[in-house]
């Protein structure tokens, strides 16, 4: 007979979910991880690893079969032959767009921890204060001295390469040596920290990526095929890091195929008592109980699950009392930069193939600067040598034509803007009374879209990049703008976000659900605003840190 009662129940095991496993163990918890998807096993399961390009029946592309079974997924590079299995199901797990949303979802044991890009910045305190300044949405319940400690404590379990720069906009953290720029990014560097007397800084990508071996895992081989998973654990995923610290402690059960289809919620006590799990093979329906729920199944099904449960009590369901539930939805807007050619170096090469390439950090609205936009944005990008690819549109034949082919090409670079979509009641989810996925569950409506302000500001992402590279004396300058539709970051944010009252937000500081404390969602949700820099890195320090304060708080009987 399985064992239906647990301490603490976490659900989804991606980035957060496997961190909360991972704290929850080894403070003394028995934890059930739940996870909807298949299990991965790693090394054994990442099944085209190694694999050359020529080993897949379309050298890694996509198809015209795939394009028809994944509608969602073909709009983007996601949909490609070479991690396809990685990737949500359109045809299964469906969803309505009342405007365009790009939902690229990965429901399997580790998540999208498995194909994330890696790059891990902290937020600071221009990012914490900017909504109580500027009257946004609502305050931050925290600040970063409060979280800088938890960002020390992930960063060295993680393992993240990066260089300390100094940079109160973007704090340094607990780095491992950092993947260095190549010779064309040091020269445009170095001119560009000239022209603009320091004020925009081009430095290493800081990336999940070990630069130094960390036991049990080997540093990045340089491959650049982080996602199809990695046999030597050189990147941060939950298979190569949090789950097996949470199965070393041997009180760990993983539940793969169980979706949590509600929170079991005992009104008298004011308290969730479990979980009900939908087996999604069999179809069979089990409750497991326990005295604290994480939530980390992803910023939108996490809401979805919370807007499902309690709805006795609360109609909007679990958390809904301050109207916010499902709320204030935000993703990181890019697409858009500019690129050119970088003269000379032409004795000089790329090493290997690093993951990671450079970083702008942001520098509008800082300092006296002033822009008619709130807020800002930063850069990522590389420099490299062009290749044989550049000869493919050319006529020619013969000998020379391939020598010339063979010889690598004139040095380029360039830089895509990330900028902040600030919180709006209106960019919203809410679940679909008619649509329903292959498990007969409702789906998620999801209404969102960019504002004036983040309208405002691509403006300067496209002429500022092409300002500065042009400033670094990089020739043929020419912008691009390739059209963004919120969710394409893949950063999704929000719709359960935390807050200083519990009249206008979902959780506390704590993570807690206002409405029921031994409850807490720890992943993109909680996000009272989104910065411009990628998120992931803050998961994982909120969810540490609101794993030891659900432990004190047991041991104290509080929950």
């Amino acid at each position: 007979m399985q064992e239906t009662r647990y301490d603490a129940i976490v659900v989804g095991s991606g980035i957060s979910g496997g961190w909360a496993a991972k704290e929850l163990t080894e403070k003394g918890l028995r934890v059930l991880l739940l996870e909807r998807g298949r299990n991965i096993e790693h090394v054994k399961d990442y099944v085209n690893a190694t694999k050359p390009p020529w080993a897949f029946p379309h050298r890694g592309r996509r198809t015209q079969e795939m394009e028809r079974r994944y509608p969602v997924l073909k709009r983007d590079y996601p949909l490609n032959e070479t991690n396809l299995d990685y990737w949500v199901k359109d045809e299964e797990s469906p969803y309505t767009e009342i405007k365009r949303f790009d939902w690229y979802r990965g429901y399997q044991v580790g998540g999208r921890s498995l194909m994330w890009g890696r790059q891990s910045y902290r937020l600071s305190d221009f990012d914490f204060e900017a909504n109580a300044r500027q009257g946004i949405g609502t305050d931050w319940p925290i600040r970063y001295a409060e979280i800088a400690p938890w960002y020390d404590y992930v960063e060295a379990f993680a393992g993240i390469a990066g260089s300390r720069e100094g940079l109160p906009q973007l704090p340094d953290g607990h780095f491992q040596p950092a993947m260095p720029l190549n010779c064309g990014e040091t020269l445009v560097a170095q001119r560009l920290r000239k022209a603009f007397g320091g004020k925009r800084r081009l430095i290493p990508g800081r990336v999940a990526n070990l630069t130094q071996a960390l036991p049990g895992r080997t540093q990045c081989q340089y491959r650049n095929a982080c996602w199809l998973g990695c046999p030597y654990g050189g990147y941060f995923s939950t298979q190569s890091s949090t789950l097996p610290a949470a199965m070393a402690t041997g009180r760990l059960t993983l539940k793969p195929f169980a979706i949590v289809t509600e929170i079991v919620y005992d009104k008298d006590a004011g308290r969730a008592t479990g979980v009900r799990v939908l087996d999604a093979v069999t179809d069979a329906t089990t409750d497991y109980s326990a005295r604290v729920v994480f939530l980390c199944a992803s910023t939108l099904n996490s809401t979805w699950l919370l807007m499902r449960s309690a709805t006795d009590v609360w109609p909007g369901g679990l958390g809904s009392s301050s109207g916010e539930l499902g709320h204030n939805l935000m993703d990181h807007h890019f697409r858009l930069g500019a690129s050119g050619s970088i003269e000379g170096l032409t004795d000089k090469y790329v090493y290997g193939r690093r993951p990671t390439g450079f970083y702008i950090p942001r520098y509008r609205n800082l300092f006296g600067d002033k822009r008619p936009y709130l807020r800002g944005f930063g850069y990522q990008g590389s420099a490299s040598r062009r290749d044989w690819s550049r000869a493919v549109a050319e006529l020619g034949v013969g000998g020379a034509f391939k020598d010339a082919a063979a010889r690598p090409g004139e040095w380029t670079i360039g830089g895509t803007g990330f900028g902040e979509m600030l919180p709006s009641h209106d960019n919203k989810v809410s679940l679909d009374p008619q649509k329903k996925d292959k498990w007969g569950l409702p789906v998620l409506a999801i209404d969102c879209a960019m504002g004036e302000n983040e309208l405002l500001m691509r403006k300067d992402m496209t002429a500022d990049m092409a300002e500065m590279l042009t400033a670094a004396g990089v020739r043929d300058v020419k912008t691009f703008d390739e059209d963004y539709f919120p969710g394409m970051g893949i950063h999704e944010m929000g719709t359960a976000r935390m807050g200083r009252d519990r009249r206008s937000s979902v959780l506390n500081k704590w993570s807690q659900v206002w409405d029921c404390p031994n409850v807490f969602v720890t992943d993109g949700s909680g996000m009272a605003s989104a910065g411009c820099q990628n998120p992931s890195l803050t998961y994982m320090a909120l969810t540490a840190r609101a794993a030891d304060h659900a432990v004190n708080e047991l041991n104290r009987r509080n929950l």
